[in-house]
């Protein structure tokens, strides 16, 4: 196996792996690439898994992730010593949706136009002015454990049973006690993002921003509260 199968040589732009699985089904959203297989059945559904684990072979626990439901398989893909998408999980990819049309079956982003979640991950910002002193509690609370290569008192948290949302930490220069210091970012593909922009305008929402668009808009809901809508666009 190449350094790059291994998940430790060529660094792929955002662009690259989104057009890189695009056409499949997948999307690329927040490090990782996600889709999902609609099932009849959690039988199907764990007949699917075990398929797919099966094409994976061993490179399936370093770079693979599913959610078995009775509606739906979740698959995700990432890097999980490096933390990012690598060109073996591009390859993955590829050969999981071969096997997924084999089965007669296809891998479906669930873009919200069609009516179903589409694919996302969510993040908690936590605004701090020493971020070193309160990871910490964060950290312990939550029972969460440090992202993959991470480095300082500084980096995001994870849950180490991939269940709930990240934390990550976002440097404050002053006190802000009449803003909220808690808020929601939710990664969409960025086909879905305006639909979600769209329906949360519609149920009540404001825009604040969109400075940073297409990397973010940020919005808040009737009272002020604070939710960015983010993709990988516009990042690289």
């Amino acid at each position: 196996m190449t350094q790059n199968a291994q998940g430790t040589g060529e660094r792929l732009s955002r662009l690259e792996i989104s057009d890189a699985v695009g056409d499949l089904g997948w999307r690329y959203i927040l490090g990782v690439v996600r889709a999902s297989v609609p099932v009849a059945s959690l039988t199907q559904g764990c007949e699917v898994a075990a398929r797919v684990a099966v094409v994976a072979g061993d490179d399936a626990d370093g770079s693979l992730w599913m959610d078995v439901r009775r509606d739906q398989v979740i698959i995700t893909l990432q890097s999980l010593a490096a933390a990012r998408v690598t060109p073996l999980e591009i390859e993955l990819a590829h050969r999981i949706s071969s096997t997924v049309d084999g089965l007669g079956l296809r891998l479906d982003a669930g873009a919200g136009e069609r009516g179903a979640r589409s694919a996302q991950l969510i993040e908690i910002a936590v605004d701090a002015l020493d971020i070193a002193a309160v990871r910490p509690f964060w950290k312990a609370v939550l029972g969460y454990g440090d992202e993959a290569g991470a480095s300082g008192p500084e980096d995001p948290l994870i849950d180490p049973a991939g269940q709930g949302p990240a934390i990550w930490f976002q440097q404050m220069d002053a006190p802000r006690p009449q803003r909220n210091r808690i808020h929601f970012d939710v990664s969409v593909p960025h086909d879905e993002a305006p639909h979600r922009i769209k329906a949360a305008l519609a149920a009540g929402g404001v825009l604040l921003s969109d400075a940073a668009a297409p990397a973010f808009w940020v919005l808040a809901d009737a009272e002020g509260n604070e939710v960015c809508v983010t993709t990988w666009q516009g990042r690289d």
